[in-house]
């Protein structure tokens, strides 16, 4: 198919600008390899940051952004396992057996929905070690299945890093974390009062800077915080400094948001901003305000943390004299959570589990979510959110530094991109090769295209870009967006004008459609895309149905 010749031309164009530098090393010095950061943020949505929209105080991440660059259409993947997937290996996470979730393992008989990382695929850490550079990680894996018939295959050492510290999860209390770890070995469960998992993270971020700075090595350090996702965790000190601002309401938060994106031109004038979801009462409305209101606040207080410890991991950066030539790249790994977290018997630890109004946010012994009214405001000014193809799924805020190459941009720049377009870059600027094949096999074709150009200045024309999850799928070719909620039909979006996705256009550009209907249907082919439901997919999930919380229901309705 069109998708694989495009993929091996992917890699070609890779490897021929690896090439190319190695010409340049020839004629004199090469350049230096720089340092590699990512940063994940975790279930963050659009307009979370103060430089894509927020109202939090977020002034790290804005000056990284105010002396680097801001992309406004890059896309994740819809879901957690899924986008790890991608961005560490630069291709469709169907391609490397996360389709679906680590918790899928064994339930699909496909390839593509394993639930585990597949053997037949590189690691950004696998590739760069190639290449010299030392490699790190902390915070969040999600990449494995766990248990006894499992093994360790797929745990951080083993998928080429040198230091990993955090949980393989997909996610993890905050004040009492059960199942962190070093390198391979559990650690105890945590019984430090002062223990706030974000500053941990942060805290051997740093400690692996300082290390890997002492030696003549470049470096790639994969950071993984799990903040803001669920549950909703924050030192009451940082939460209280929000406990008045959100009495507002969500409509007031989304409409400060959305003229706050034009003015920054994150978002263009014409594009409305999308109604509030049809399942959530205007606020006046509302039920359980002051409920609502420190949901909020919790949110709140734990994206300000998380841009407090990105401070203290680019602070490390600066203090060990490294601040020209290392690439920062930040980003989250989907969109913004609207999940609901079902209110459950208080378990053994003392935790209260569920989104029940009479239990206030926050504490180490609570367990919620900030739910659909407050989803809808991570996402602003988008449709949906996480497990969708719509852009509220799959935007994220995308922050690009390196002194050295990128001149500060204040303007954020339109260039169309995709997390599979980090691996690609790594490689590029590492001068580290992609491989033909590993122990397992033939390796896929990078799909991922390099963001050097972008970097530079430069144009960039992006192939198109696909999307599967849960029966959620998409394709963007160029201005054209063809996307689709299960079980729903497809919609066309021209997002040059639309890029809020409230004007389907499909009946007007039916030759369209149908091309670009073909092309998912020959991608879904070339990655093992399979059909939804799958015969052996559970109950609940069969139907696509939006469930509406209790707490949401109308008076009489549940």
């Amino acid at each position: 198919m069109g998708a694989e010749v495009a993929a091996g031309a992917a890699a070609a164009s890779v490897m021929e600008r690896v090439a190319g530098a190695a010409k340049h090393a020839q004629r004199g010095a090469p350049p230096p390899r720089p340092n590699i950061v990512l940063i994940l943020a975790d279930d963050m949505g659009f307009s979370d940051i103060g430089c894509f929209g927020s109202d939090v105080a977020t002034p790290h991440l804005d000056k990284l952004a105010a002396h680097g660059m801001r992309l406004r259409q890059f896309y994740n993947n819809p879901r957690c396992c899924p986008s790890r997937a991608s961005i560490l290996t630069g291709l469709y996470a169907h391609q490397v057996g996360m389709g679906m979730m680590t918790s899928d393992y064994k339930r699909y008989p496909y390839p593509a929905y394993a639930g585990t990382l597949s053997k037949q695929c590189v690691t950004a850490a696998e590739a760069l070690k190639t290449a010299g550079y030392q490699t790190g990680a902390v915070g969040k894996w999600h990449l494995t299945a766990l248990g006894a018939d499992v093994g360790n295959e797929n745990w951080p050492l083993q998928r080429g890093f040198d230091k990993f510290w955090g949980f393989l999860e997909g996610y993890s209390t905050y004040f009492k974390p059960q199942s962190l770890m070093q390198g391979n070995t559990p650690l105890p469960p945590v019984t430090d009062e002062d223990f706030y998992l974000t500053d941990k993270i942060a805290e051997h971020a740093v400690e692996y800077i300082e290390e890997f700075a002492g030696k003549k090595e470049p470096f790639f350090l994969y950071c993984a915080f799990n903040a803001a996702h669920w549950p909703i965790q924050a030192p009451e000190k940082l939460v209280k400094k929000y406990e008045e601002r959100y009495k507002s309401g969500w409509d007031a938060v989304r409409a400060f948001r959305y003229n706050k994106q034009i003015n920054e031109g994150l978002i263009d004038e014409h594009w409305p901003l999308t109604p509030r979801d049809q399942r959530v009462p205007a606020w006046e409305d509302a039920k359980d305000t002051a409920w609502e209101a420190r949901r909020m606040a919790v949110y709140a207080a734990m994206i300000e943390s998380l841009d407090t410890n990105v401070g203290r991991v680019v602070d490390a950066v600066e203090r060990m004299g490294m601040t020209e030539n290392t690439l920062i790249v930040f980003m989250s790994d989907n969109g913004g959570n609207a999940e609901e977290i079902k209110v459950v018997a208080t378990d053994a630890s003392g935790m209260r589990k569920g989104n029940n109004p009479k239990v206030m946010p926050g504490g180490a012994d609570t367990f919620e979510s900030i739910g659909i009214p407050w989803g809808n405001v991570a996402n602003t000014p988008f449709r949906l959110y996480k497990h969708y193809a719509h852009e509220g799924g799959i935007s994220t805020p995308l922050i690009a530094y390196w002194p050295k190459v990128i001149a500060a941009t204040k303007k954020p720049v339109d260039a169309l991109g995709h997390e599979t377009d980090l691996m690609p870059t790594f490689l590029e600027v590492a001068g580290a090769a992609y491989p033909a094949r590993n122990e397992a096999g033939a390796l896929p074709a990078l799909v991922g295209q390099s963001l050097m150009p972008v970097f530079e200045g430069k144009e960039r024309e992006r192939r198109p870009i696909f999307w599967e999850h849960e029966g959620n799928k998409a394709v963007r070719d160029g201005k054209w967006k063809l996307v689709s909620r299960f079980p729903e039909e497809w919609e066309l979006f021209d997002m040059e004008k639309d890029r809020t996705e409230l004007n389907d256009v499909s009946a007007q550009n039916a030759d369209r459609v149908q091309r670009m209907k073909e092309m998912c249907d020959e991608w879904a082919a070339d990655v093992g895309a399979q059909k939804w439901p799958m015969p052996q997919t559970e109950k609940g999930k069969r139907t696509g149905e939006m469930e509406v919380p209790e707490y949401l229901a109308p008076a009489g309705k549940s």
